[in-house]
């Protein structure tokens, strides 16, 4: 028999869990004090004096439009109109689990709260439960949807958002129930990406994962969805002869979203060549390379800002950035090597994003060594850990040397500390915001990345500068002789740039 409600004494839990949300993303407190927040609670600026964060003004252009309260085109009932775009504004949460505890039902819960504000939505109430398992039908159960409907009438929401990826027949049963549209976590999420993607392969990538979500779920009322009559069919029982029904509207519907998905396949496939075009003349001219990985919102941009001053978007919320951005810095002994900001993670990533990122992801499987930013500040930084680490393994980069980094090290407390030695004891606690720890990252990544090991004895002429230029930036000059025919250098090369130097190679023994 399942639960219909949870026990009494977790019941000012849940309460506490899903209170309204009156406040927005920039420093807000979706659930009261004492709980774990999504989202950072902001204390200031999110760019430091320095201005190691650049200019933000594509976060002022996200926030320009806002909504206006009580404009809603809405209709009560959803079965009076066939909707095709997803749009947020006033939602009723729902989720249940079947194992854990109610800490990571909770946090999963504040998860999807703090994707839907991402999105545009006010969150105004939420039901959570315990089952053994979903229901088939309606998710929730008959007797718990009923409860919702009622929720959503007397809170006036226009949407219901699952904790969960619902199957078309779940969402088609529990709109039937509730009178409102039905999306899932997956179609958030998808919807965020769409809002944040600025580069065209972004853009494709997107819009292809949303595509392939939307096929099986493709679904309309009344007229919209009736045979189109065809030739001389004027009504039922034309006989024969006459030229069929003709298409349904959703076959249309089927058969324009597959042509448009093979065009968007296409163009994600004709960007590629020109990807790894700049990823192969980094690896010929020998550019080691780093990959920063962590879950959103762990502050990955802003830690690339700190090292590099890239001037990439910083802002407190889900999934800020999402196209790669490649920036270039050196060690302390002058090594070169490229940083790269790699789209975020989160628990439940929909399986289409990974296929469609599957060519970003890539940067992570190529890279030298993996910078694994972790929000110390976060409740369950276990499960960011372990989240991130499953798409690592998907793309086939586990056995990269890893860096665990645990930032925001200004906001975690000394227990706090201790527990996330406990989780990782080679762990690295820095501060995006202070500089705190940067040096030691730094020092870490200089020590894994790797270093030229040929050792050559050159003789290189004076007019031939160039390549001088080249030992000191791609390998490592051990040496420097200024002799009458050129200039005698000992040093150690990479394997790729060896033939380049083998021209100029003399014995140990000659001094020119």
């Amino acid at each position: 028999m399942t639960e219909s409600h949870l026990p009494d004494d977790t019941d000012d839990v849940v309460a506490r869990v899903l209170a309204s949300a009156d406040s927005k993303a920039a420093g807000y407190s979706l659930f009261r004090s004492g709980s774990a927040q999504a989202l950072q609670a902001e204390s200031g600026p999110s760019h430091d004096d320095e201005g190691h964060d650049g200019v933000q003004q594509d976060r002022e252009d996200r926030n320009a439009l806002r909504r206006v309260p009580s404009l809603s085109t809405e209709l009560e009932d959803v079965t009076e109109v066939e909707y095709r775009q997803l749009r947020l504004e006033n939602v009723v949460l729902i989720g249940l689990y079947t194992h854990g505890t109610v800490a990571d039902a909770e946090n999963s819960m504040r998860e999807l709260a703090a994707l839907a504000e991402t999105a545009g939505a006010t969150v105004l109430d939420g039901l959570m439960q315990r089952r053994a398992k979903p229901d088939a039908s309606t998710y929730l159960g008959k007797g718990k949807a009923e409860e919702v409907a009622g929720i959503v009438k007397a809170m006036g929401a226009d949407t219901v958002i699952a904790d969960t990826e619902l199957a078309p027949s779940q969402r088609r049963a529990l709109e039937d129930v509730v009178k409102v549209k039905v999306i899932d976590r997956t179609a958030v999420i998808l919807d965020i990406f769409s809002q944040h993607a600025k580069s065209r392969e972004g853009k494709a990538q997107v819009e292809l994962a949303q595509l392939e979500y939307l096929l099986p779920r493709l679904r309309g009322w009344g007229d919209s969805m009736s045979r189109q009559a065809g030739g001389q069919v004027g009504g039922a029982g034309a006989g024969m002869g006459s030229r069929g029904p003709g298409e349904t509207k959703i076959e249309l519907d089927r058969r324009r979203i597959h042509t448009r998905m093979s065009r968007l396949r296409k163009q994600i496939l004709e960007m590629k060549p020109a990807r790894e075009a700049k990823r192969a003349n980094r690896k010929r001219n020998a550019v080691p390379s780093v990959a920063i990985v962590g879950y959103t919102n762990a502050g990955k941009s802003s830690l690339l800002n700190r090292i590099t001053r890239a001037g990439v978007l910083v802002d407190n919320s889900l999934f800020a950035t999402l196209d790669a951005t490649v920036r270039k810095s050196t060690t302390a002994d002058g090594l070169l090597y490229t940083l790269t900001d790699t789209v975020g993670f989160v628990r439940n990533l929909p399986h289409q994003l990974v296929e469609a990122f599957r060519s970003t992801l890539e940067e992570v499987a190529d890279a030298n060594v993996i910078v694994h930013v972790v929000d110390g500040s976060h409740p369950d930084p276990a499960s960011q850990l372990a989240t991130v680490r499953e798409v690592i393994a998907e793309v086939g980069a586990r056995e990269i040397p890893e860096v665990v980094v645990f930032n925001k090290s200004d906001l975690i407390s000394d227990d706090d500390g201790l527990v996330l030695r406990g989780l990782w004891p080679k762990g690295i606690f820095v501060s995006a915001r202070t500089g705190e720890g940067i040096e030691e990252l730094l020092a870490t990544i200089s020590d894994l990345l790797p270093r030229p090991s040929i050792r050559l004895e050159l003789l290189i002429p004076y007019e031939r500068g160039d390549l001088i230029a080249v030992l000191h930036d791609q390998g490592t000059v051990l040496s420097t002789e200024y002799a009458e025919t050129g200039t005698r250098v000992t040093a150690l090369v990479t394997d790729e740039i060896r033939a380049l130097f083998e021209p100029f190679a003399v014995p140990p023994a000659v001094t020119g």
